[in-house]
């Protein structure tokens, strides 16, 4: 009998309106291969006002939560980049103070340092030849050092990276294994397997 999750995402770029969805059923698939997984169209928010503006982050903490809880085996994921922030301070703040507004909905925060792209920089030889990447395609030595992840990316793909375009096929194609070498994933990653596996 396979098992059913639901998944609210908050997240903070068109990109990852679309790319999000995708890299969490990769995900389901891979921890929960009978999985069922459904998920709420992803919330997107602006990362200055869910940080600061108390009213805007609980409007859509609120919002999410209304959607997981109805449903078993079902979260809120707020999946946002940190910059220069430290994930390890930051995400437990946001989590307390999410969890402070629904304290009956599970929740998770999975940041990414610097940003979402970083993830592809740290699996890079996986995206060899996807959207036009070189197919000697290399990680830089230390991926979450890089302050601009998609200038990066521009650097190397004939026409420059856009989000709503090639996040969506990155994260379809990166390996999951590779991007395990930025902490901020693999951190991301052992939470959701917590979540899959834990039902």
């Amino acid at each position: 009998m396979s098992l059913s999750y639901f998944i609210a995402p908050i997240v903070e770029g068109h990109g990852e309106v679309q790319a999000v969805p995708v890299l969490l059923r990769r995900l389901a698939n891979e921890l929960v291969p009978t999985s069922q997984l459904s998920l709420n169209p992803a919330l997107r928010v602006k990362a200055g006002s869910m940080l600061n503006n108390g009213d805007y982050f609980r409007k859509h903490i609120e919002l999410a939560a209304r959607k997981a809880k109805q449903w078993p085996n079902s979260c809120v994921l707020i999946l946002l980049d940190c910059e220069d922030s430290c994930p390890r301070e930051l995400g437990p703040d946001l989590l307390n103070r999410a969890q402070a507004c629904r304290p009956d909905v599970t929740i998770f925060v999975v940041l990414a340092y610097r940003e979402f792209e970083t993830w592809f920089l740290a699996a890079a030889k996986s995206l060899r030849g996807v959207c036009g990447l070189p197919t000697d395609l290399e990680p830089p030595v230390d991926p979450e050092a890089l302050r601009d992840a998609k200038g990066w990316l521009s650097e190397r793909m004939p026409q420059p990276y856009n989000e709503p375009d090639h996040q969506p096929k990155m994260t379809a194609a990166f390996a999951i294994e590779e991007a395990k070498a930025a902490k901020s994933f693999a951190r991301g990653f052992n939470k959701l397997r917590d979540f899959f596996t834990s039902a």
